[in-house]
Formats: structure tokens, C-alpha cells, sequence
């Protein structure tokens, strides 16, 4: 255990996290998400909200602020202008470490995206599009 993280933030996962580099991406997946079949490197965290583990990885990981955009969620089917329970919450977690809202995109490119991501966590989130993905910056010390 270290001082000052998460307890989400497992070893893998920090692992994760550190070996990414300026303009890599991360998704964070519900449970519902094809994690395996799409993810080059693949870590679970059951039983965990995805929302929970966004804000445990927004701890850590500075998000990339040299884009339009470095969050993205999958938009509803059918109606891209909905924002579903488990969005709304990921814009409040974003908004609370000092992030925009994400932005976000059709069902298909979301998967393309993820596909060539670093990694995906795969979560514990029972809810609907409860997935995002995140661009990550670099840190300014």
C-alpha cells in the first residue's frame, strides 16, 4: 500500500499508467464492453464503478491539454444527443479535477479508437455507454 492512492490504483494499473506516454490513450470500460477482444493490454477491475476508477486514474494521469479534445464516451444508438446516467457522471468527475466534459463518439469509431488505445481497464460498471477514454498529457511539475 502507498501513501496518498487510491487502493483502486493497482499495481497493474499503475503500471499502466506510468509506462504510457504523452499522447497515449486509455480506455475505461463497463462491463458490457468487448475489453479482450479489442484491448492490446487488458487490465480488471471488478466490482468497480467505472466512474470510481476515472477518478482514481485522474489522480495520477495529467490529460493532454495540447488537443481539442483528450476524453471521449460512445454515443447512444440512434440518438447521438442523449447523455446517458454513467456520461453525466464522468463529466462531473472530469469537471472536478479541472477537466472538460468529454466529447463523444459514434458506437464504431469508439471501438476503433479503443482498439489502438495502450490499454483498456476493464470494470466492474453495470450501466449502459459507461465507457470513456482518455488521452493522456504530461505533467507539469
Amino acid at each position: 500500500m502507498l501513501k496518498g492512492l487510491s487502493p483502486l490504483l493497482s499495481p497493474d494499473l499503475l503500471h499502466v499508467l506510468a509506462s504510457m506516454g504523452h499522447g497515449d490513450e486509455i480506455v475505461l470500460a463497463d462491463a458490457h464492453f468487448p475489453a479482450a477482444t479489442h484491448a492490446r493490454r487488458l487490465v480488471r477491475i471488478p466490482g468497480v464503478d467505472a466512474n470510481r476508477v476515472l477518478d482514481a486514474v485522474l489522480s495520477v494521469l495529467p490529460l493532454d491539454d495540447f488537443v481539442p479534445h483528450a476524453a471521449f464516451t460512445m454515443q447512444v444508438v440512434g440518438d447521438a444527443t442523449t447523455v446517458p446516467p454513467a456520461v453525466a457522471d464522468f463529466s462531473a468527475t472530469l469537471q472536478s479535477h479541472g477537466e472538460a466534459s468529454p466529447t463523444s463518439l459514434e458506437r464504431f469509431a469508439f471501438y476503433e479508437r479503443a482498439a489502438q488505445a495502450f490499454a483498456i481497464v476493464a470494470t466492474g460498471e453495470t450501466r449502459t455507454y459507461g465507457n470513456i477514454l482518455l488521452k493522456k498529457g504530461v505533467a507539469k511539475l
